[in-house]
């Protein structure tokens, strides 16, 4: 039997995932892991790349135990991650500094590069399609003021995906889709842009080669082996970022395709053949994992994080319900808001707004307009509200696309941990006005990353034909016009309300519940 293993590296954990070549997951180990804020360094999220590492030869070890698959059985690895963190090593390939993915520590950083220049960020923009609010100029420059002897000594840059494929096969490389998140790429050229660099008075000889996905960049070394119980001279493939490898894990490999991946933050990706660069600024442009594709990104903080937050903060009871009954809180509490009336009974949740990469800032969570009445505004109508709300700023930022592009998806793929509520994706459905498919798969990008290794490794032709093969779909969701025409009018309504409020935390009534660095 074959297959083929990915790793997986988000923000609160790592996994490794077995498939077998029909796409199947045959098994999974995962480990959560935290990132270091440093005291000294507000903003700061630090990546511990030695405890992080035995994490995943601890992910590897287990998967292979508990499934009792001979590693040599194993053909292909991959890996897939958070995009935007970044590691940079000595001449000798050592780790020297790490931080993980939203990491804040260069406001400063960020207000002298735009008193600089100020339109330095938009000129980086045009050609990488990112701005300073997660890319890695800022970063590298508080390096360089604050950790001299760091920035002296740093000869190579990585993705933390490319860090683990790295620490397999002992080749530093990236791949586009996530090192184009850095800002200092070329989007459309799908490589390094050591000129974006120069302009912010960094050094431009830390950017080693770049592979697309599906490339074979080496093998498992002996020293590797050891470590994960893998088998030397497995082939080791060059991976991607996980929102990239989550489209293709859900089969979104041509253009014109729409994804919405609904985990901690809500991503929505649509397909383009050309990078179209925003002229006001606001739409993220990245590489597809699928060479000859990019990407227009919208992103949502939190949605996922909220609900969370909401379900610990609120649902004690019907988390012990799930305990006894085996069954999970949110589809409990997705039973008892089933009824609950559009608009939840008036319900405003204000936490993440709509995409401005250029101005990247939240109003304070809060929710706005409740009633004193127990029977119209309680613990279900304000579980559907912030449904609800995920929905409608999906919708805003498939607008913000369609203002630029002039589309707008006739479909959308819904996938993550949001699409497991079957509440949750009509409610999509009905806010955007479109079918909403759910693929059997919800956790793509690992899936993705599985079908990328298998091009590397002879499984597949090609990632058309290995889509066909594997994704398959759970249901699909058709909208009800009739919902969808008072959704429109909720959201103008939750747009301005979202206004007053921001204006609030931007006058500093009230505290944003996040602000991207360099922003007064």
């Amino acid at each position: 039997m074959t297959y083929i293993l990915a790793f997986d590296a988000g923000t609160g954990s790592i996994r490794a995932v077995l498939f077998d070549p029909l796409g199947n997951q045959v098994g999974v180990s995962q480990i959560e892991w935290n990132h270091l804020s440093n005291e000294q360094y507000p903003g700061s999220m630090d990546f511990d790349w030695e405890t992080n590492w035995k994490l995943v030869v601890q992910c590897v070890r287990t998967v292979i135990e508990e499934t009792g698959v001979d590693a040599k059985q194993i053909k292909a690895i991959s890996a897939t991650s958070m995009r935007e963190g970044i590691i940079l090593y000595d001449k000798t390939g050592q780790e020297i500094w790490a931080c993980a993915n939203v990491d804040a520590r260069a406001s400063n950083e960020v207000k002298a590069l735009k008193a600089l220049d100020p339109e330095l960020e938009y000129k980086i923009y045009r050609l990488s399609g990112q701005m300073f609010a997660l890319g890695a100029l800022p970063r590298l420059l508080w390096i360089k003021n604050h950790l001299p002897e760091i920035y002296d000594k740093a000869a190579a840059m990585t993705m933390i995906n490319d860090w683990i494929l790295y620490k397999l096969s002992g080749k530093l490389q990236v791949d586009p889709s996530n090192g184009c998140t850095t800002g200092i790429f070329d989007c459309k050229k799908r490589t390094w842009n050591r000129a974006a660099a120069e302009m912010c008075g960094l050094k431009n000889n830390v950017f080693p080669p770049v592979n697309e996905a599906g490339t074979v960049i080496g093998h498992v070394t002996v020293g590797a082996a050891a470590d994960t119980g893998l088998n030397a001279g497995t082939p080791v493939i060059c991976g991607g970022g996980d929102a990239q490898m989550a489209s293709v894990g859900v089969g979104a490999v041509k253009a014109g395709q729409a994804v919405v991946s609904g985990g901690s933050f809500w991503q929505q990706e649509v397909n383009v053949e050309q990078p179209l660069i925003d002229k006001s600024g606001r739409i993220r442009v990245n590489c597809h994992a699928v060479t000859e594709l990019w990407q227009l990104e919208t992103i949502a903080f939190f949605p996922g994080l909220v609900m969370r937050w909401f379900r610990d903060a609120f649902c004690d009871l019907e988390k012990i319900e799930a305990k006894e009954t085996g069954r999970d809180p949110y589809e409990i509490l997705e039973e008892k808001a089933r009824n609950v009336p559009i608009g939840a009974n008036g319900i405003i949740p204000i936490f993440s707004d709509t995409m401005n990469y250029r101005s990247w800032r939240h109003a304070s969570p809060s929710f706005i307009n409740l009633t004193l009445d127990p029977l119209k505004t309680g613990k279900k109508e304000m579980f559907k509200s912030i449904q609800e709300n995920a929905a409608l700023l999906t919708l805003g930022n498939l607008k913000i696309i369609e203002e630029e592009t002039g589309y707008y998806p006739t479909e959308v793929i819904f996938a993550g941990g949001a699409s497991k509520g079957k509440l949750w994706s009509q409610t999509l459905a009905d806010v955007l006005g479109v079918p909403v498919k759910v693929p059997e798969v919800k956790e793509a990008a690992a899936l993705g990353t599985a079908l990328f290794a298998g091009i590397g490794a002879g499984i597949y032709e090609n990632i058309e034909q290995a889509v066909n093969q594997v994704v398959k779909w759970e249901r699909t969701h058709l909208p009800n016009k009739e919902n969808h025409v008072q959704y429109l009018q909720i959201y103008e309504k939750w747009r301005n309300v979202y206004q007053e409020q921001l204006q609030l935390a931007d006058r500093g009534l009230t505290t944003h519940m996040w602000k991207a660095p360099g922003l007064d």
